[in-house]
């Protein structure tokens, strides 16, 4: 299902291949580190394909990024095959929503992971995906714990069965998205990854979010605006206000060598000017 060499390679990871509680956090590092997050082929029209095969051919052989369901399947396939006991699950985002926003439907994947402990397992929560958010690190499964990591406190709360994933702003506790425990088959991504990609109302056909973590510097791309976040230290932020600028930064800050022709359609079709989101 994964050519687990070219994986690592990608991840430039040259360690032990024991399963533990190691290894989960220097892969769940590693790959914001290596592979970007980025929408570019919704943005320009094409569905991601869910297909094994696809993911890794994108992300490793052409060494471009994707977004949630392609990084956490690619994520998901590399530790069943070093051994470790993955389960898929779904969530519903709410992160930078009102609290009274109306519903929306579930449309970000994340992992539960078992990891060896001593005769035991302990359970983690793994997420290469949550653009805009980024996490590096896995997440012990406890409740109301905060949990502090190079960019940023977390911590889960549980009402019932339902878990919300939450980070420290400086006005308090604000959540990022919400889910069960209930397993998912990879036939149940399909509707969502089509309803994300395709649906007029998803902000992934009008806006291009790029996002890159390693443990010194976050940077994000949202638009034409390009925000530097290092810990400790206030964020930077500049203004992309021309086609070479934009290139530049696809280079030097997400490691994107695109075709000349898809980056001048990357740049006619983005939003400019703009403080936030286009949203339909």
């Amino acid at each position: 299902m994964i050519d687990l060499d070219a994986y690592l390679r990608r991840l430039d990871y040259r360690g032990p291949r024991e399963p533990g509680v190691a290894l989960l956090r220097t892969l769940c590092a590693s790959q914001p580190a290596h592979i970007p997050y980025e929408n570019i082929d919704p943005l320009l029209g094409t569905p991601p394909s869910l297909e094994p095969a696809a993911v890794t051919e994108k992300l490793l052989h052409a060494r471009r990024g994707g977004y949630c369901f392609e990084q956490n399947l690619l994520l998901k396939l590399a530790l069943e095959a070093l051994g470790f006991e993955v389960e898929a699950l779904a969530a519903r985002v709410v992160w930078m929503r009102p609290a009274d926003a109306p519903l929306r439907p579930r449309s970000h994947m994340l992992l539960k992971v078992a990891v060896p402990q001593g005769q035991g397992t302990d359970t983690y929560i793994a997420d290469a995906g949550f653009g805009g958010n980024l996490m590096d690190t896995p997440l012990p499964l406890v409740a109301d714990e905060p949990q502090r990591t190079p960019h940023a406190t977390l911590r889960f709360t549980l009402d019932g069965e339902l878990y919300t994933a939450e980070t420290r702003l400086p006005a308090g506790w604000t959540p990022m998205y919400r889910f069960t425990l209930e397993p998912h088959a990879a036939a149940d991504y399909e509707p969502l990854n089509w309803f994300t990609a395709t649906h007029p109302s998803s902000i992934f056909c009008h806006n291009l979010l790029m996002e890159r973590v390693t443990p010194e510097l976050r940077v994000g791309l949202f638009n034409d605006r390009l925000v530097q976040r290092r810990p400790d230290v206030p964020p930077v932020t500049t203004r992309l206000n021309s086609q070479p600028e934009f290139d530049a930064a696809l280079e030097q800050h997400f490691q994107l060598e695109l075709a000349t022709e898809q980056r001048s359609a990357l740049w006619a079709k983005l939003p400019k000017g703009l403080d936030q989101f286009v949203t339909p």
